[in-house]
């Protein structure tokens, strides 16, 4: 299984107490050594795990938007007064926190906004801090907006591409740290797939289509 680059820090720092603690059993130090090389061992086990980032097949399916974002979908609701739908999904820490473009097109603008830091189940998480990209399909008029937003402990987003980029469907694009949410504000030219409770596979699950 490949690990994301992102990871390798806290593994090391894992595996760095797993040393110390045997350095301290080895001096005498015995219970407190491999309390200390036991809590390291999970903490590394843990983060091997939790920035797992399996390979997928690219979607070959134009007309299908998909996941950006492995979890439980949250909500399917117009949170404004346009025709936008906007589905947020869930990402517990045992899911795959890397994101995937939900289509092909030309990256327009990526907007880091500053904002809370509530459990990313709530509808508060609403408000947290997030990184905003919208991305402009391929042959389409209208934009497709997709965002990285924090949660009660992921206090940390990276996203990739620069405006201008080009990304393919189902490409890697960033990584959310440690319990995160993430949303597609869909336009009313697409239709949603998805509902309230469904699972979702970042890249692979389609989230909606293009009506026409």
């Amino acid at each position: 299984m490949k690990i994301a680059s992102q990871g390798y820090i806290f593994i090391g720092l894992g595996l760095a107490g797993v040393a110390l603690g045997w350095l301290a059993a080895y001096f005498g130090w015995s219970r407190a050594g491999l309390s200390l090389a036991g809590l390291g061992l999970l903490f590394a086990g843990f983060c091997a795990y939790f920035f797992r980032d399996p390979e997928r097949p690219a979607p070959s399916d134009p007309a299908k938007l998909y996941s950006p974002g492995d979890g439980r979908v949250l909500s399917v609701a117009r949170e404004g007064p346009s025709d936008i739908v906007t589905v947020r999904i869930f990402l517990s820490i045992f899911d795959v926190h890397v994101q995937r473009a939900p289509t092909a097109g030309v990256v327009e603008k990526v907007v880091y906004q500053k904002g809370s830091f509530r459990a990313a189940m709530l509808d508060e998480a609403r408000a947290n801090e997030r990184c905003v990209m919208t991305l402009k399909p391929e042959g389409r008029s209208e934009p497709v907006v997709v965002e990285q937003i924090a949660g009660l402990i992921a206090r940390r987003i990276e996203c990739w591409p620069k405006p201008g980029d080009q990304l393919s469907a189902g490409q890697r694009y960033g990584i959310i740290y440690f319990g995160s949410q993430a949303a597609l504000h869909l336009p009313g030219s697409a239709r949603c797939l998805v509902k309230p409770g469904d699972r979702a596979v970042a890249g692979m699950t389609p989230i909606a289509e293009w009506k026409n």
